[in-house]
């Protein structure tokens, strides 16, 4: 298990004794074994309602989830209280959002899963035009799909996750873009078989919100709170280069091609006006440590 990984569930056991009687917040439980995308945002989120003054401990529920259900268990009330839903401006009118960047718009800084050996076919990859020449894929309810699809791009649209690594494996597809987020993790698991392509990074406004059921508006304003608390002494960003540090280094990406892609998915409450709440290598400084 990584460090992170351990240090989350350490964490988390800890509140939980520490807190018996509080009034339990339940996120869900990731998609598949091995998932550990959420890590960070259950990290931030602890963080957040650590600062809140309330009491609150946080419980998985029963079962794992792909996005789509967890959107319909928040919409419904049902068997969670909150999740780290990438946003569009359909799950942010079906659900509360609160809108502060979980990963500083990391999630819209991607690289590109390939087959191993197959680099020298994106070697001449350098605009959105050339991109749209390529065969790439994510899963069909993703936002990203939706987002490449308004860039022109072709995109192979997957039912499953855990589908996609296969399906690339096996060559129904070339590239597969992760955000630099997630897609060392998932190389590290696929070792034998993929790569992370060295050459170009794709960039869009994009990231994902913590959302609650709309009428559950006492639990938003508690991680809102929570959230503006943690960005003001520092500690937002202390977590979050502790976590991202080591692999925004690893992407290099003052060295890549940087291919900008449009967002139609933002909505006019998206906080761009506040750059201080997303990453951009390009303006300096960035890394405090």
């Amino acid at each position: 298990m990584p460090i992170m990984s351990r240090m989350l569930v350490c964490l988390l056991l800890v509140w939980r004794v520490a807190a018996s009687g509080t009034e339990v917040v339940r996120v869900p439980l990731p998609e598949s074994p091995g998932d550990h995308r959420t890590d960070y945002a259950l990290q931030l989120l602890q963080l957040a309602l650590s600062k809140t003054g309330a009491s609150y401990r946080i419980e998985f529920s029963g079962f794992p989830m792909n996005q789509q259900r967890e959107i319909r268990e928040l919409e419904a009330g049902g068997t969670i209280d909150v999740a780290s839903v990438p946003a569009s401006p359909e799950r942010e009118a079906r659900l509360l959002p609160i809108r502060i960047p979980i990963n500083r718009g990391v999630l819209g800084w991607r690289l590109g899963l390939i087959r191993k050996g197959d680099a020298a076919l994106f070697a001449g990859v350098n605009t959105l035009e050339d991109l749209k020449s390529v065969r790439l894929a994510q899963e069909q309810d993703w936002p990203d799909t939706q987002i490449f699809r308004a860039n022109g791009i072709n995109v192979i649209a997957a039912p499953s996750y855990e589908g996609l690594f296969k399906m690339l494996v096996v060559k129904r597809f070339d590239y597969f873009p992760r955000s630099i987020m997630e897609i060392w993790d998932e190389q590290a698991n696929n070792a034998d078989k993929l790569q992370v392509e060295p050459h170009i990074a794709l960039h869009y406004f994009y990231d994902a919100y913590f959302m609650v059921n709309r009428k559950n508006t006492r639990l938003a304003n508690d991680i809102r709170e929570g959230l503006e608390k943690a960005i003001t002494d520092g500690s937002f960003e202390k977590l979050f280069w502790q976590y991202y540090g080591d692999r925004l280094r690893k992407a290099h990406l003052e060295t890549r091609t940087v291919i900008e892609l449009k967002n139609p998915l933002l909505t006019p409450e998206t906080p761009v006006n506040r750059p201080e709440l997303w990453y951009d290598f390009r303006r300096k400084p960035e890394n405090p440590q």
